[in-house]
């Protein structure tokens, strides 16, 4: 869809706007050329190909591996705040749409944003799966380029407003809006690394990722200083120790798992 540059930046504080009055904590913009240059859609194809939790196995895809689709030209990056005071918004229950309330929140926000877009606007989108194998992009890299804060050493995005502490989502549109660009801001330059000491399986405490490997200077968790095995294991024993409870939207009895999040609770920053 083409559309004149002095519009463009129209566009975007429309979309940026009503994300906000939608329920978004924090929006932005990012051009899906830049989003492919990425640091996380570049690495991705040259690692070793890994089947954690978060993955999916579906036949002819590796794993990890972005497919982005014809008709998507920018993508619109939103985040809800997660409050030290409300963990439940990240407790994953089996048979709970969503999967958790934080992420069925942000679903409501982008459909709501897409159904506003096409009747008001005239632009179509496309709402990827959680998923990267089932059609979704690298949210954090997403994040950083629309403006909303850094990649940490805890590998986490953290914003300047709420550090750590926010849940992603992510919608593809069929026009192309120029990228909201990152922010001068990084709060681990000089912190002494609360996360990395946080963390129950010791996943930063070597160097697993190296520029020389992957021929790029942007690893995971900055300096390639994470082990995504043993953050892994931790998942899979919160998994081991999830609880059956009732899914009230299906009268069902779904698996509750509330995975770690102590680097994420360690760091300072957007702290108040």
């Amino acid at each position: 869809m083409s559309i004149q540059t002095t519009n463009k930046i129209t566009l975007y504080s429309e979309i940026i706007d009503k994300a906000r009055d939608l329920g978004a904590s924090l929006a932005g913009i990012v051009n899906i050329h830049d989003l492919k240059s990425s640091p996380s859609h570049l690495i991705s194809g040259k690692m070793v190909e890994f089947g954690g939790v978060g993955t999916k196995k579906v036949e002819g895809k590796k794993s990890g591996q972005v497919e982005f689709p014809d008709n998507a030209h920018s993508a619109v990056v939103i985040a809800v705040k997660h409050p030290f005071e409300l963990p439940e918004l990240d407790w994953w229950v089996k048979g709970l749409k969503g999967g958790t309330q934080g992420n069925l929140k942000l679903i409501s926000i982008l459909s709501e944003l897409a159904q506003w877009l096409e009747k008001e606007r005239n632009i179509k989108s496309i709402k990827p799966a959680y998923h990267i194998e089932h059609g979704a992009v690298y949210m954090k890299d997403a994040a950083v380029l629309a403006g909303l804060g850094c990649i940490g050493k805890n590998n986490m995005l953290i914003t300047p407003e709420f550090g750590p502490r926010v849940r992603l989502r992510v919608m593809l549109i069929d026009i192309e809006i120029p990228s909201t660009g990152q922010i001068n801001y990084d709060p681990c330059d000089d912190c002494k690394e609360y996360c990395k000491k946080a963390c129950p399986q010791n996943a930063f405490d070597k160097q697993i990722y190296f520029s020389e490997e992957f021929a790029q200077n942007e690893l995971p968790s900055r300096t390639g200083v994470y082990n995504r095995i043993q953050c892994n294991i931790q998942m899979q024993n919160d998994i081991l120790n999830g609880k059956d409870v009732n899914v009230e939207s299906k009268s069902i009895v779904g698996k509750e798992v509330r995975y770690c999040r102590l680097c994420e609770f360690a760091c300072p920053a957007g702290k108040v």
